[in-house]
């Protein structure tokens, strides 16, 4: 058997290439499909199925693009009511892959047509081997139960299905059997997945907190209390992935567009979002848009904070990072970037527009300006557990979304205001919000919090919060 995983850090995702005698399974498929067949070719493999193991909400799937190139079956869970030609699968149902079986397990929970793949590779062992869980069981969580509401189920009936789906099926695998969810660390799908990637039954049965021995309705609340919000995207990209969405091949490379032209859209409400990393776009960056930068989640918080369908210009060092940008965008369904500055900040510059700058401010200067400056606020833009987990003194909370401008409200623009984040990713795209509301001695703290603790410096918790 042939087996490797792909992970894409910028959503934190996971998808899988199982092959055997010269056929191969693709699950789970991320929306550039390219890399796949390349893998296939080079290991002498056809790609005979597409599996999706339930329809993603946080990325658009590539399922189509990939059938269509490869001539393979689309197979998903009978109760997905997916609208592209596929194979509607239910418990106990094989695909065969070589000498390779994946025996299909119906482990509703996190939507209701999940499904996860039991992979047994009949010429080591009629035994399962490893069962690829999608979304229901991560390393170290269990999937969320909140993302399917619009269909009918109430979290707490999506979080019984899923006790249900654990300890029913997935807990009476043996402890050897390896586990390969399609998330890890950072992904929205669930509250605190590790950072490894893979991991083994056993080991999730003693060290999950989900699987931690508890009655059904123990685990009902402890799933359904303090959720985080789910991004607006997430229903959209659900849709798209039940319909199937077009190939990537069909999206215009966006037009390279001059100052004049990019200031005329720019008043026509389209959005500027800025790539660039948080010192590049502290020093000089087009008043009014949006920092979300290439070397972070770029995708997930791209479709976070920009409604779909918003026409974007985007502005980059140069244009192998604005095409690097339209790739990652489409992932999550942003398939409306109309143009890029052409010559980035610098032909802004010389054509005499003005510049719009935040302070990049180190965690030293921070702690003097706490210690001397009265007025000084600071905003922590990390998710409530991070900020009570602990955080600088004096600080405020108010998690990066799309209602940070709203949750703002209580602060003074008139006084300074410093933002911190966990590294100074998060708190740039936050500076670009709150620019535009008139905080002229805005600051975003550079390392966040963890330059913070490596320096030594104080922690409160628990704080108010904003």
């Amino acid at each position: 058997m042939y087996f490797k995983q792909f992970y894409l850090g910028c959503l934190a995702h996971a998808s899988y290439l199982v092959g055997s005698e010269g056929e191969a399974a693709v699950v789970d498929p991320q929306r550039d499909v390219g890399q796949y067949v390349a893998e296939a070719e080079a290991r002498g493999l056809r790609i005979k199925y597409v599996v999706e193991t339930h329809l993603h909400a946080d990325f658009v799937s590539g399922h189509t693009e990939l059938a269509a190139r490869t001539g393979a079956e689309i197979v998903i869970g009978a109760k997905a009511g997916a609208r592209f030609p596929h194979r509607a699968v239910r418990d106990g149902d094989e695909l065969k892959v070589g000498r390779v079986v994946l025996r299909v397990l119906e482990t509703p929970g996190h939507t209701p047509e999940s499904i996860s793949l039991l992979v047994i590779d009949t010429a080591a062992s009629p035994e399962p081997l490893k069962v690829l869980t999608g979304d229901t069981l991560f390393v170290g969580d269990v999937g969320r139960p909140d993302l399917a509401g619009a269909r009918g189920h109430t979290p707490q009936q999506m979080a019984g299905m899923l006790y249900e789906s654990l300890h029913g099926k997935l807990l009476k695998l043996d402890d050897a059997v390896e586990v390969w969810p399609a998330h890890g660390a950072g992904s929205m799908c669930g509250r605190n997945i590790s950072k490894e990637t893979s991991s083994t039954i056993g080991r999730q049965r003693l060290s999950n907190h989900a699987l931690a021995p508890m009655a059904r309705d123990e685990f009902v609340r402890l799933l359904t209390t303090d959720l985080p919000e789910a991004p607006a995207y997430f229903p959209a990209d659900a849709e798209i992935n039940r319909t199937g969405a077009p190939p990537l091949t069909e999206l215009r490379r966006p037009a390279a567009l001059i100052p004049q032209q990019v200031a005329a859209y720019a008043n026509l409400g389209y959005v500027v979002l800025d790539v660039r990393a948080a010192a590049e776009f502290g020093a000089g960056h087009v008043p009014g848009a949006l920092n979300v930068g290439l070397g972070g989640q770029f995708a997930s918080w791209a479709g976070a904070l920009i409604p779909l369908g918003s026409p974007l210009i985007l502005v980059g060092t140069d244009e192998a990072q604005v095409d690097e940008a339209v790739t990652r965008l489409a992932r999550v369904g942003h398939d409306s970037v109309r143009g890029h500055l052409r010559g980035g900040m610098p032909a802004w510059r010389e054509a005499g527009f003005e510049v719009s700058e935040v302070e990049q401010l180190p965690v030293a200067e921070l702690r003097r300006m706490l210690e001397e400056v009265e007025d000084l606020q600071v905003l922590d833009v990390r998710r409530p557990a991070e900020f009570a987990a602990g955080h600088a003194p004096r600080a405020w909370s108010a998690p990066l979304s799309p209602r940070l401008c709203e949750e703002a409200a209580r602060l003074d623009p008139a006084r300074p205001l410093a933002v911190i984040c966990a590294g100074g990713y998060r708190s740039s795209a936050a500076t670009s919000l709150l620019r535009p509301l008139g905080f002229r001695r805005l600051y975003n703290v550079e390392g966040g919090t963890a330059a913070w603790l490596s320096a030594g410096y104080p922690v409160e918790k628990p704080a108010a919060a904003l």
